[in-house]
């Protein structure tokens, strides 16, 4: 071990040596694939100057896409798109985690070949694994350009309801804060001066008990974006694992979120299609509780 190393945690010197990332160096630490000194180190373990750091790093399992027979909720279908309604705890595509029983899974085992990503064959937009709702997948190369390049320049309606904590003290409004990562934690996001534009606007639709449903209609689509920008005002979704809390007398698998309403036009055939999906079971269950 090098002075340039001296006093870091045993995880952040490994991956600096080997450019792994930390989440590869913590397995192999569980694992018992490293040795400080000759004795098995902890994670936040500090190394000095002079000691003798051994460690094997295992290769990540590189990430496919295959087919897989799932249901899907198919609303709308011709030879260049469809709509799915997209049940709550799925997954949009394959990633470390969850590398099977994704929407793309089943996507590809009913539409065989898809354009785009790989990883992300068809999918012009996604949604978060517990939000449930509409989107749109396109099934060829020009599909996917001319969905992609609308979706840029904000030609699709995408309506969402939610259930949030509180109730805003305007009955409509706009939120607007641009988004970036947490800077204290990678895997959220958070309203930053150097974020990318983000605006949501909501509109109340019923009070609740303590609670609310809102409609909210976007103008960008940031990954987490309604999470966010509610938590910040105040109102966090209900039962949001990462920005607010878990209400244990709901039950439900994540976040009180639907992809409600979804709106574009076709883009060969000039028609303007929209389409609704009614919020699932178990969200109004939800609601109902809160009436009370």
């Amino acid at each position: 071990m090098t002075a340039d190393e001296a006093g870091a945690r045993c995880d952040v010197a490994i991956a600096r040596l080997s450019g792994a990332s930390r989440a590869q160096v913590a397995s192999a630490i569980r694992a018992g694939g490293v040795r400080l000194n000759g004795s098995l180190p902890k994670q936040a373990t500090p190394v000095a100057d002079g000691d003798l750091l051994e460690f094997a790093i295992a290769e990540p399992v590189a990430l496919d896409a295959q087919p897989e027979e799932i249901e899907l909720d198919i609303v709308f279908e011709d030879e260049t798109l469809l709509v799915v309604d997209k049940p709550a705890g799925m997954v949009s595509h394959p990633a470390h985690g969850a590398r099977d029983g994704t929407l793309v899974n089943a996507l590809l085992s009913h539409a065989g070949v898809l354009p785009g990503d790989p990883l992300r064959p068809g999918l012009v937009h996604r949604l978060d694994r517990d939000t449930s709702g509409l989107l749109v997948v396109a099934k060829t190369e020009a599909a996917m350009r001319a969905l992609s390049k609308a979706l840029m320049r904000r030609e699709f309606d995408r309506t969402y309801l939610g259930l949030v904590v509180g109730i805003p003290t305007y009955p409509k409004g706009t939120i607007d804060g641009a988004l970036g990562r947490d800077p204290h934690n990678r895997l959220k996001y958070a309203i930053r001066a150097d974020g990318k534009p983000a605006v949501t606007h909501y509109e109340l639709r019923e009070k609740l008990h303590g609670h609310s449903e809102l409609a909210f209609v976007l103008e960008t689509g940031r990954t987490h974006q309604i999470r966010v920008h509610l938590a910040a005002f105040g109102h966090p979704i209900v039962n949001d694992p990462v920005y607010g809390k878990i209400e244990p007398r709901l039950d439900l698998p994540g976040q009180a979120l639907h992809a409600w309403r979804l709106a574009f036009t076709h883009p060969f055939t000039g028609e303007p299609l929209a389409f609704e999906a009614p919020p699932p079971a178990d969200y109004l269950a939800a609601r109902d509780t809160l009436r009370a």
